[in-house]
Formats: structure tokens, C-alpha cells, sequence
């Protein structure tokens, strides 16, 4: 075979082989520059009795061993492009995750601000709720002792005036003409009998009475005598012409009924 000949299979051979090895680009370009360097390194030897210098004729790198290194290493690149894909592939997906999960946990963070925030205004509002009524109670409790101060400091500046029947003061006074008189003095109309007066307020125990507390004899609607509360275990009332308006030992002459009108 003529040294010509042999080139142009060579290229015939080149011309005809797989797309996959023109793939293989700088992989397969550095390969046959490594094999045509083997070429120059052999040529460069010494003549041995099988060396093809030796009979004049090329020698030729086989084609099946150099196109099966190309597909290897076109195979490798594309091996590596792969692994560099899905390694950004991964790195994009973590990033994406961390992004969600910090929106995430931003979004509890606010909403947990915003309840606490919620609950301190409810604690607040609560406490000055509770202030005002403590206030008000107060206030209330305050008033009603010096009410109830005033009621008794009238009743006493009445003692030892007489009992009229039907009197309602200032000279004299029958029982609920006394304590009506009285309760006028901080604003509260009492109804003008014993017996109406027995219904007015709140009922309570005779053995619960405060100062100020009403306390008659006979039943709610029915009474037929009235008297005031003054503590210590006494009452204050017109009694009888006998006696007039004084103070006397409850437990001399125990009450049946008793209301709360302060």
C-alpha cells in the first residue's frame, strides 16, 4: 500500500466516525495530541527489526483505541457538566429553603409580637378596670360611712325630745317620723310609716345588722314600731310618750326584721 493511499483512509476513516466522538471536543483534541507526540517519541527511537522505520513505511496509531478514549472522555465531560448542574441545582433548592424558612419564621415572630402586644393592652385595660371599680367601691364605701355617720349624729342631737304621735320634728317625733327625719338629712326619702318603711331597701338579718340599718318589730309590710342601728349593740328610737327619743339596749327589747337602706 502506497504512503498515499494510506492518508486518504485515514481520512475517510476520520470523516466517518460517530457524532459522539466530534463531541468529545477539547477532551478528544488533547488526547490525539498526546497520541501524535507517541508517534514523534517512537520516531525519535531506535530502529528495532520490528520498528516500521525500518521498512519505510508511516507507522498508524490504531483508530479503534483512539476513538475509544475520545467517547471515555466525552463521556467524563459530560459526567462532570452533569455533576456541576445538579450541584447548582442543589445549592439554588437549599437557598430557596432558607429564604422560606427565615419568611417563615419572620412571620411567626411578628404574629407572637403581636399577640404578647394584644395581651399586655388586655392586662393593661383589665387592671385599669379593676382600678376604677376598686376606686368607685371606695368612694362608694367612703360615702356610705359618712352617710351613715350623719344619720346617727342626727338621731343623737334628737334624744330626749318627746314622742308625739304623729309628729315629724323638729320639736317631737313618733317612731317613723323620727327616722325619716333622719334619712332626710343625706337625701333618702323614707316612706312615712313603720309598716312602708319595713319594704324600703335591702332585707337582713337581725343578727347581721350594721350601723345605719333600719330594725323593726313585726313583719316586712306589717311593722309597727321602727328604730336605727347605732352599733354596740343599741338602737335609737322615739319609743312611747313615756320615754320620748332615746337609746336603748337591743337586747332589752329584740327586733324581729331589719332593712339595709345604706
Amino acid at each position: 500500500m502506497s504512503l498515499q493511499t494510506s492518508h486518504i483512509r485515514r481520512r475517510r476513516r476520520a470523516s466517518q466516525s460517530p457524532n459522539w466522538v466530534r463531541r468529545a471536543g477539547v477532551a478528544g483534541g488533547v488526547i490525539g495530541t498526546l497520541a501524535l507526540t507517541g508517534m514523534s517519541s517512537s520516531a525519535n527511537a531506535e530502529p528495532s527489526a520490528a520498528d516500521p522505520a525500518t521498512t519505510g513505511s508511516i507507522p498508524v496509531i490504531p483508530a479503534l483505541s483512539t476513538t475509544a478514549t475520545a467517547a471515555q472522555a466525552a463521556d467524563a465531560v459530560d459526567e462532570t457538566v452533569v455533576e456541576q448542574q445538579l450541584d447548582a441545582a442543589r445549592t439554588e433548592a437549599r437557598t430557596e429553603a432558607m429564604k422560606a424558612a427565615q419568611k417563615k419564621k419572620a412571620a411567626a415572630d411578628a404574629r407572637s409580637r403581636a399577640a404578647a402586644k394584644a395581651a399586655k393592652a388586655r392586662e393593661t385595660a383589665t387592671a385599669s378596670r379593676s382600678a376604677g371599680r376598686t376606686a368607685l367601691t371606695a368612694s362608694s364605701s367612703t360615702s356610705a360611712t359618712g352617710s351613715v355617720a350623719s344619720v346617727i349624729g342626727f338621731l343623737k342631737a334628737q334624744v330626749g325630745k318627746p314622742y308625739v304621735y304623729g309628729a315629724t320634728g323638729p320639736s317631737a317625733y313618733d317612731c317613723s317620723g323620727l327616722t325619716q327625719a333622719a334619712f332626710r338629712t343625706i337625701g333618702v326619702d323614707l316612706p312615712r310609716t313603720s309598716q312602708a318603711q319595713s319594704t324600703f331597701g335591702t332585707p337582713v338579718s337581725v343578727s347581721a345588722v350594721q350601723p345605719g340599718d333600719l330594725v323593726f318589730w313585726g313583719g316586712a309590710g306589717s311593722a309597727y314600731h321602727v328604730a336605727v342601728y347605732i352599733g354596740g349593740g343599741q338602737y335609737l328610737d322615739a319609743a312611747n310618750p313615756s320615754k320620748g327619743v332615746v337609746i336603748q339596749q337591743m337586747s332589752n327589747y329584740m327586733p324581729t326584721s331589719a332593712v339595709r337602706v345604706l
